[in-house]
């Protein structure tokens, strides 16, 4: 563990603290950590056990399957009555709305949606080109990965991070057409830190701590970390790009102006960006179903049976019975439902079953106030006529970040080469979010654009055919991004053991949440606590 102890007149904590408050504290520790001199994050997921129910439970001890009703056909949902079928229960279904997947929505051209206020969206978008609305990357440890193999769902690499990607912090000094890309910065943000920390390491700073051979050691990794001179200094190299790259016989590419001194390096405060390398959800390599990230539950409802799933049929009640639940809904004819069955798994949002006729009782209905309100986000997809961020800008795929309300601008990581394209023009969450769903679909897409020019420039404009918007706190039946747990406290533990013959699952059900694979692991988890409780009766 780094200590406070002194120095001569500074300690190691003190100068990399220093350093990182005009960076990245997560630059200098991973810095650190790279060479033994601090915690590294050992974010690593739980491996938890799996042990799926199989029908050979049921014929080997003489018992029967039950009958399940699963709430939900989002990931949670589909997961658990996947699973259930899997081993012989009877499984039924029910959707409130008329697709499958949940916050897993890829919208193509033709689809609809109406948000909470009556506002209406036709995506107008050209055959092929599609934008994932919710989830949109899956990291390779992750048990999506997984269920894609099993379902035999075709899946593609999705590029989360790139080096000619662009950042551009406007209210630290970025302006129109001068955005910086992702290569340039990293390079200059390395290699000022590494110079710094190799001053440090040369005046005896961290004598206490370091051996001859460990400084040594120390200052060889600063050298080629941060591309040094040999005296210690950073004064640009070829990692921070070119402005013409090199090419034929005696072509050796124009380097880029700069860099920068240290000091408008570290008021950019680019360097923010670059932790999220090495964060344990989104490190590379990452990937996402082919043709949209919606497919996967389409290979669900296939794998379960159509005719098991029930779509436009929102939940209206919930109720444990002496001999199991009931659970009442209104069909998509518009009359009201019910099913009896032994269980229910409930894979909704919590604020939703909070409005339904329960008799789960008021400490359960207040642990779910717990996660009754879902953070706002939103997104919009431009398609343009022509795939300008490739041509012009040489950007495939990626991310470009800013400190603008847009937030983050993604690339499509698919139909590289050809004609047209979809740029998720914006990706935001908190009070950014809300701004934007406030704004008409028009107004979104215009102030969209104009952020957006300012990196791109004027094709960014000229170049738009269509776009589509969402704004997750506005969809119904949904009505929130996210919801994060305390997953330690009292009200958790207490969803995790179920009502009654109710079971819960969903992201916000587990450690991983607003991700698919939180989802999964929640409805493993419902399923094994149900089919424990069946095989002990």
């Amino acid at each position: 563990m780094v200590t406070d102890e002194k120095t001569s007149g500074v300690s190691r904590r003190n100068f990399l603290q220093a350093v990182g408050v005009g960076s990245s504290a997560g630059v200098m520790f991973a810095t650190m950590g790279a060479v033994g001199l601090a915690p590294t994050a050992a974010a690593q997921p739980r491996n938890e056990s799996w042990t799926p129910p199989r029908g050979s439970d049921f014929s080997l001890t003489g018992r029967s399957a039950k009958k399940v009703v699963v709430v939900g056909a989002g990931p949670a949902g589909l997961a658990s009555a996947y699973e259930l079928q899997k081993a012989g229960y009877r499984v039924t279904v029910l959707e409130a709305r008329h697709r499958p997947g949940g916050r897993t929505l890829t919208i193509r051209g033709g689809d609809s949606e109406t948000d909470i206020n009556g506002v209406t969206q036709k995506a107008r978008f050209s055959d092929g080109v599609y934008m994932n609305a919710g989830a949109g990357r899956i990291a390779q440890w992750m048990v999506t990965m997984d269920y894609l193999r099993e379902l035999g769902v075709p899946y593609e690499v999705f590029t989360n991070a790139n080096a000619d990607a662009y950042l551009y912090n406007e209210r630290s000094g970025a302006t129109p057409g001068n955005p910086v890309r992702y290569r340039t910065a990293k390079a200059d943000v390395f290699g000022y830190t590494s110079e710094l920390l190799s001053y440090a390491t040369d005046q005896g700073a961290l004598d206490q701590k370091l051996t001859a051979a460990d400084k040594e050691n120390l200052r060889a990794f600063l050298r080629s970390w941060g591309s040094l001179q040999s005296d210690g200094s950073y004064r640009g190299g070829d990692n921070r790009g070119y402005s013409v790259y090199p090419s034929a016989w005696n072509e050796h590419g124009t380097p880029l102006p700069g860099p920068g001194t240290v000091s408008e390096v570290l008021a950019s405060k680019v360097g923010q960006y670059f932790p999220f390398e090495i964060n344990w959800e989104q490190s590379m390599l990452m990937f996402q179903p082919k043709g949209g990230m919606d497919t996967t539950y389409d290979y669900f409802v296939r794998a379960i049976g159509k005719q098991n799933v029930l779509f436009s049929s929102p939940v209206t009640g919930v109720r444990n019975t002496t001999s199991g639940v009931t659970v009442t809904y209104t069909a998509h004819n518009g009359k009201a439902r019910q099913i009896d069955a032994d269980f229910a798994i409930v894979a909704a949002p919590a604020g939703l079953m909070r409005r339904w006729d329960t008799n789960w009782g008021a400490d359960v209905d207040a642990a779910l106030g717990e996660f009754a309100v879902g953070s706002p986000a939103g997104k919009i997809g431009l398609e343009y006529r022509s795939r300008f961020w490739e041509d012009d800008h040489r950007i495939f795929g990626g991310i470009t970040e800013t400190d603008m309300d847009l937030a983050h601008v993604w690339y499509p990581s698919y139909g590289y080469g050809e004609r047209r394209g979809l740029v998720v023009g914006y990706y935001n969450t908190g009070a950014n979010a809300r701004s934007y769903a406030d704004m008409t679909p028009r107004q979104r897409e215009m102030r969209a654009v104009e952020q957006g020019v300012k990196i791109h420039g004027e094709k960014y404009r000229t170049e738009l055919e269509s776009s589509f918007s969402i704004a997750w706190h506005k969809v119904p039946y949904i009505e929130g991004a996210w919801a994060y747990p305390n997953t330690q406290s009292s009200r958790f533990k207490q969803l995790q053991q179920g009502a009654g013959n109710v079971y819960f699952a969903g992201d916000w059900m587990s450690e991983i949440s607003a991700w698919q694979h939180g989802a999964f692991w929640a409805a493993r988890y419902a399923v094994q606590a149900l089919h424990t409780r069946v095989m002990a009766s």
